[in-house]
């Protein structure tokens, strides 16, 4: 009888463990397809850089320390330098972002 009473209650929770199971997959394939790509600023240049623009070149929030700063200014020039086939036009943008976050311009200094 007890044996016949725990193979009943192992089934249960075998039922109960599959349904929570199938419910769980369900959500997951329910989930909306931008939840899965990380977003990026969609969009141009603005005529003159201002820090959020330059905050979003470099992928750092506005008030980050000036180290900080460098070191992302330097992983994204890497990514983006000329003589590595990048743009000189993109290359002049993230400079002037990092003259901005900086302090070193009061922006609308690109080259081109």
């Amino acid at each position: 009888m007890t044996s016949a009473m725990m193979a009943g209650f192992a089934v249960a929770a075998a039922a109960y463990a599959g349904r929570y199971s199938i419910l769980a997959w369900n959500a997951f394939k329910a989930r909306p397809p931008s939840a899965k790509l990380r977003r990026f600023y969609e969009g141009g240049f603005q005529p003159v850089m201002n820090r959020r623009e330059a905050a979003l070149i470099l992928g750092v929030r506005e008030r980050t320390p000036t180290e900080k700063v460098r070191t992302a200014h330097r992983r994204v020039m890497v990514a983006n330098h000329p003589d590595a086939g990048g743009s000189h036009y993109l290359a002049s943008k993230i400079n002037e972002a990092k003259d901005i976050l900086l302090g070193k311009t009061k922006g609308g200094g690109s080259a081109f």
